[in-house]
């Protein structure tokens, strides 16, 4: 390989708890395959039980000073955002991946654009059917839905799925899942396979068949005119809508052994969803998970990554959820990554070729040349800033 060749680093994630990584064995090989050359972290993969050897043997290499390598890189794929500092080591022109939260961190997208960076989101992936394989933000809500069933599973007095028995007839469990998306749609899908009774609800019509065709029964309530963006996310409510959702929903809450909240407006703070009232009126000993807490969570009075007992109900508020399974977290989102890089990659130059025209390059891309060039983030930051 050329000494000439674009350099990758990919650094450990310094987030708490955080277990997952941008870089398995297998997107290594491709990205080795294209002309790249892969530095990594020393330790990058343990947590996700990906050792360094398995890396190196892929052809990745493994670096010792992270900061000269992060100074020296062209691209540096992560899961989380770098920290503005971070972003100040990297050199002008370098290209920075991860889920930068764009429309809450402020200062994040500000300092990427100060540093000259190209900031790739990839929460912004678009939603198409070219995108698909790029879209991590699916492919870990997907990981995030099955894990909240499996813990809910754990922690509930009871066992999923009917049994008869020698000693009667064991009833299955009752799941309540709110909010059909990506994360929503796994869960039914988990706590069904698991044999459990499953209902669900979203406030897109559109979704009723999807969860009808997962065994599960899709509730509907009158909430007047909902729907979906053009992306395919909810709908913010009103104010009435909300309340009127949670009075509607509250009896579900009370037959359910378990309820599921993954209920999101995309780059907005979570609905509260299950109020103090709805958990008092569950039955003792019923589980509670809440996907949406690092978005704000749908259930009122939590703290993220406290599991608590409210009223007789256990409350499971983890963020991060996708890192229970990091192995397979990792795998997708690595994936996500390659496939990304790979659709902007010249094979015979050797070097990306970001084309000004790509509607994926347009939704994802946030900086760029010292400036915020995606039109939604710029308008969001700026409003903001008018009414700080």
């Amino acid at each position: 390989m050329s000494d000439n060749a674009m350099m990758a680093f990919f650094p450990r994630e310094a987030l708490s708890g955080e277990r997952r990584c941008a870089l398995t064995p297998e997107s290594a090989q491709r990205f080795v395959k294209l002309g790249l050359r892969v530095e990594f972290e020393r330790g990058l993969g343990e947590a996700a039980g990906i050792p360094d050897g398995d890396l190196t043997a892929a052809g990745a290499a493994a670096s010792d000073d992270p900061a000269s390598a992060l100074s020296a890189a062209d691209l540096v794929p992560r899961l989380h955002p770098p920290s503005p500092e971070a972003l100040r080591a990297m050199k002008r022109g370098a290209v920075a991946i991860g889920f930068f939260d764009p429309f809450n961190r402020s200062e994040l997208i500000r300092a990427a654009a100060e540093a000259g960076v190209r900031a790739i989101a990839m929460e912004l992936i678009p939603r198409t059917t070219l995108a698909q394989k790029m879209d991590a933000l699916s492919s870990q809500a997907s990981i995030a839905g099955y894990v909240a069933v499996i813990l809910a599973a754990e922690r509930l007095p009871k066992v999923f799925p009917m049994m008869m028995t020698p000693a009667g007839t064991l009833a299955p469990a009752r799941v309540f899942v709110i909010g059909a998306g990506v994360a929503g749609l796994q869960a039914i899908a988990t706590a069904r396979r698991l044999g459990a009774r499953v209902e669900a609800y979203d406030t897109r019509p559109v979704v009723e068949e999807q969860v009808q065709s997962l065994g599960a029964k899709f509730v509907k309530f009158d909430l007047g005119e909902t729907g979906q963006t053009k992306d395919g996310y909810a709908k913010a409510l009103t104010e009435d809508q909300l309340r009127r959702q949670r009075e509607a929903m509250a009896r579900h809450c009370a037959g359910s052994d378990v309820v599921i909240a993954a209920a999101q407006v995309f780059g907005r703070r979570a609905p509260i969803i299950v109020t103090d009232a709805m958990i008092r009126a569950m039955k003792p000993g019923s589980v509670v998970v809440d996907l949406s807490v690092e978005s704000g969570g749908n259930v009122e009075g939590i703290v993220p990554d406290r599991e608590e007992v409210r009223h007789g109900v256990t409350i499971l508020p983890f963020a991060r959820l996708p890192a229970r399974a990091a192995r397979h977290a990792s795998q997708m989102y690595a994936s996500n990554v390659a496939h990304l890089i790979e659709h902007f990659w010249d094979k015979k130059a050797g070097r990306f070729d970001w084309r000004a025209e790509d509607e994926i390059l347009r939704g994802c891309q946030v900086t760029l040349d010292g400036a915020i060039v995606h039109a939604t983030v710029r308008e969001r930051l700026e409003a903001a800033g008018k009414g700080s």
